[in-house]
C-alpha cells in the first residue's frame, strides 16, 4: 500500500521551478567553455554527421533562408515556445492532471540538470556561428528586423551577451518538446491535443536544424537526455507507462465494520470480508 502524498502547493512548486530554471541559466553562462574548443567540437559533429548521411541541417537550412514564409515563422517559434508550451503543460498537468504532476516535474527537473552536465563537459559551436564557408546561414540573424531578437541569440535584442551561444549539445529546444509531447499524448483525452502532442517535438526537431541553431545529433541528444531520465525518474503511484497505479481496495478478514461506524453482523459481510475460518472449523466442514 502507497503511503499518502504530502498535496501540492502552488507557491512552493513555483518557488522550486524558479530556483532550478535559474540554477540552470546561471550554469549555463558558467559552462561557455573556449571558442576554438566549441568551433572544434561543431566541425567533429558536423564530420561525423556527414559520414554517416546524417547531415539533415544543410538542406532545411537553405530551404528557410531561402523562403521568408518558412524562415520567419521558425525563427518565432525557435524564439519563443520553448519558453511557453513546457510552462504550460506544468500547469496544465498540476491543475488537471495532479497524479501524473510530481513524477513529471521530477523528470524535466533532472533532464535539464543532466543537459546542463552536458553543456559544461562539451561546450558546441551552433551552424549558424560556423564559417560561411561551411555553408550555414543564420536566419535568427537574417530575419531579426521582425522579431524582437538580436543578431546574437534568441535572447531579446541587446541581451545576447547574456546567453551561451555553445550550449547547443545536447538540444533541450528537443528535449522539452519532447517531454511535452510524451505527456499531452498519454494524458490529453481528445485526439486533437494527442496529435499536437505528436506533432510538436518533430516540428520542434525541424525548427532547430532549419534555423541552424542545432546540429540533428544535438536533437538525438536532447531526445536521449530525456529518455534516459525518464527510465530513472518515476513518481509514487505512478508505472512505467508514466499512468497512475491503483491500490487494490484490500478488506480485513478480521473487522467487522464495513462503513461509517456501523457494526454490522458476519452473515452481511462480502465473501471477501469473510474471516477465515481456524483448523478445527475447516476440518470440521470437511
Amino acid at each position: 500500500m502507497t503511503t499518502p502524498q504530502r498535496p501540492l502547493r502552488w507557491r512552493a512548486e513555483l518557488l522550486l521551478l524558479v530556483l532550478v530554471y535559474g540554477a540552470y541559466s546561471g550554469g549555463r553562462l558558467l559552462a561557455r567553455g573556449d571558442a576554438d574548443l566549441a568551433v572544434g567540437h561543431g566541425l567533429a559533429i558536423l564530420r561525423a554527421e556527414e559520414f554517416l548521411g546524417l547531415a539533415l541541417e544543410r538542406p532545411l537550412n537553405r530551404l528557410f533562408s531561402r523562403e521568408a514564409l518558412l524562415g520567419i515563422p521558425a525563427d518565432f517559434a525557435y524564439a519563443s515556445l520553448h519558453y511557453l508550451v513546457t510552462p504550460a503543460v506544468l500547469v496544465w498537468l498540476y491543475r488537471r492532471r495532479a497524479a501524473h504532476y510530481r513524477a513529471a516535474r521530477g523528470w524535466l527537473v533532472a533532464s535539464t540538470l543532466l543537459a546542463l552536465a552536458g553543456f559544461s563537459l562539451l561546450p558546441t559551436c551552433p551552424p549558424r556561428l560556423l564559417d560561411a564557408s561551411h555553408g550555414f546561414t543564420d536566419t535568427m540573424a537574417r530575419f531579426s528586423a521582425y522579431g524582437w531578437w538580436g543578431a546574437e541569440a534568441s535572447a531579446p535584442r541587446g541581451l545576447g551577451a547574456l546567453t551561451n551561444q555553445y550550449a547547443a549539445m545536447p538540444s533541450l529546444h528537443v528535449g522539452w518538446a519532447l517531454w511535452c509531447g510524451v505527456l499531452l499524448w498519454r494524458h490529453a483525452r481528445t485526439p486533437l491535443v494527442r496529435g499536437l502532442g505528436l506533432a510538436y517535438p518533430a516540428l520542434t526537431a525541424l525548427v532547430v536544424m532549419g534555423t541552424a541553431n542545432h546540429y540533428f545529433l544535438d536533437a538525438v541528444a536532447g531526445a536521449a537526455v530525456m529518455g534516459a531520465r525518464r527510465l530513472l525518474v518515476r513518481g509514487p503511484g505512478v508505472g512505467a507507462d508514466g499512468r497512475e497505479r491503483r491500490e487494490p481496495v484490500r478488506f480485513s478478514r478480521t473487522s467487522t465494520i464495513v462503513s461509517g461506524g456501523w457494526d454490522t453482523s458476519a452473515r452481511e459481510l462480502l465473501p471477501a470480508q469473510q474471516p477465515a475460518p481456524d483448523d478445527d472449523t475447516a476440518a470440521a466442514a470437511r
